[in-house]
């Protein structure tokens, strides 16, 4: 398949009038002009990784939002995310992903991190087969076509001290044997399904011990030596202080004292951190998986962005609760985040890259792909073919020289844009829609019907 670009962003920066030569999902060339047989189109982007998702709790994005007098927090949103989960059955997750995973495709979204875990049934009883909840998700990346990691994620107590999980987490624990023969199955199912591949999820520091920790990570590693290894931290100041009282340290630095924390570790939130802590991530080169949208509607806080990047960091977004469900909200949030803490404009770029939505844009997807292991993020020889192209009809009202086009699509855009989606050298979304879309919105209808009533 050979694919003509008027103007395409490769990890290099704009070229114009180039060919894309793609093979098996590839691209084997770029190549000066137009060959005979390849399709003509204008502006062509990398796609978009989200490295953070809980693809069931879209299914309830808007019925949180009730409030009570002002006490509403994490802690609060977390009851009603518990009582919704509770009657999900296998086959309503997939439903549920399949919607979801639709909807990230047609915004931009070519490969999603799924941090998974609701395991067992709703009596919180294992299934025959450990993987069976794991199994609706790659099914429903199967489905769609997005590009599927497989986070399972182990959960073992309600809170530090190893407290005792409560009803609601009755759905998520596993102790560590059983984990990791979860996260071995998942590992065979990835096999059979292109473009997945599988990591591990440690909840948080609250939810999981050091013994379990180190075990869960040594098991991982023992089947790649790349598995990406993601965990929530320091996402609330509650959580900081929790762990300040039970481990003497912030969050942060605890694990990297007491884990051999590096490049393939993401962590998702890393809000409340500290100079010290900051420099550390820094240092080690892992990825903050940032969830601007997330984090606002929850509450929790704004993580030191600016600072953070100055310093050489590496991030990631990832729409979280799916409260929103686009890469361009994400990153156009990011920024604005900053914006009014510091009360200056056009904090994330760089001399290299002064265009903020190109940089966001190249940043998120470079970070997207390390804390996913895949080989993805930018457009180059050798790099797996998931692009975006963009509409132009939605293009041409906005500044649209190709130092303004990504300002414009991340700034000034409301509609959609992505006109064509492809993912690894297939084209799954065409002219803003997807094969499946109708019936995966009848199916997803009718079980919201069905779960809130």
């Amino acid at each position: 398949m050979n694919i003509y670009g008027k103007n395409i962003l490769l990890n290099t920066g704009w070229v114009e009038d180039k060919t894309l030569v793609i093979d098996d999902g590839t691209i084997v060339d770029i190549v000066d002009g137009k060959l005979p047989n390849a399709e003509a189109l204008n502006i062509i982007i990398p796609g978009m990784i989200n490295c953070h998702s809980h693809a069931f709790q879209r299914a309830f994005a808007g019925f949180s939002e009730q409030g009570s007098e002002g006490q509403d927090s994490f802690w609060t949103w977390r009851k009603v995310m518990y009582q919704f989960l509770a009657k999900l059955t296998d086959k309503d997750a997939e439903i549920i992903a399949t919607q979801l995973y639709i909807e990230m495709l047609k915004m931009g979204y070519t490969r999603v991190a799924e941090f998974h875990y609701l395991h067992h049934n709703q009596q919180g009883n294992k299934y025959q087969s450990l993987a069976t909840m794991a199994r609706s998700i790659f099914c429903a990346a199967k489905n769609t076509g997005i590009g599927l990691t497989m986070l399972p994620v182990l959960y073992q107590y309600s809170g530090f001290s190893q407290q005792q999980p409560n009803d609601g987490q009755k759905r998520f624990i596993n102790d560590v044997s059983q984990f990791n023969a979860l996260v071995s199955e998942c590992f065979d199912i990835s096999k059979g399904i292109e473009n997945t591949n599988v990591g591990i999820a440690p909840h948080s520091l609250r939810a999981v011990d050091k013994a379990s920790l180190h075990y869960a990570v040594k098991h991982v590693r023992s089947l790649a030596s790349d598995a990406p290894i993601h965990i929530h931290i320091a996402e609330q100041q509650k959580e900081v202080a929790d762990c300040i009282a039970h481990y003497n340290k912030r969050p942060v630095q605890w694990l990297f004292d007491n884990i051999d924390v590096d490049q393939h570790w993401c962590l998702i939130h890393a809000t409340h951190i500290d100079e010290q802590e900051r420099k550390l991530m820094v240092e080690k080169g892992v990825i903050a998986g940032i969830c601007p949208t997330t984090e606002a509607n929850l509450g929790d806080g704004i993580f030191p962005t600016a600072e953070y990047v100055n310093e050489g960091g590496i991030f990631a977004i990832g729409s979280d609760s799916h409260i929103s469900v686009n890469p361009v909200e994400e990153l156009r949030w990011l920024e604005y985040a900053q914006r009014l803490i510091r009360q200056q404009r056009a904090l994330l770029a760089s001399t290299d890259v002064p265009s903020v939505g190109q940089y966001l844009w190249q940043k998120a997807a470079q970070g997207g792909a390390i804390s996913t292991s895949s080989n993805t993020g930018e457009l180059a020889i050798g790099k797996q073919a998931d692009l975006l192209v963009l509409d132009d009809s939605q293009m041409r009202l906005f500044a649209k020289s190709r130092m303004h086009l990504l300002d414009s699509l991340v700034f000034a855009s409301q509609k959609p844009s992505i006109e064509h989606v492809m993912v690894n050298g297939t084209w799954v979304i065409r002219d803003g829609q997807h094969p499946k879309q109708a019936q995966a919105e009848q199916q997803f209808a009718q079980l919201l019907d069905t779960v809130t009533a």
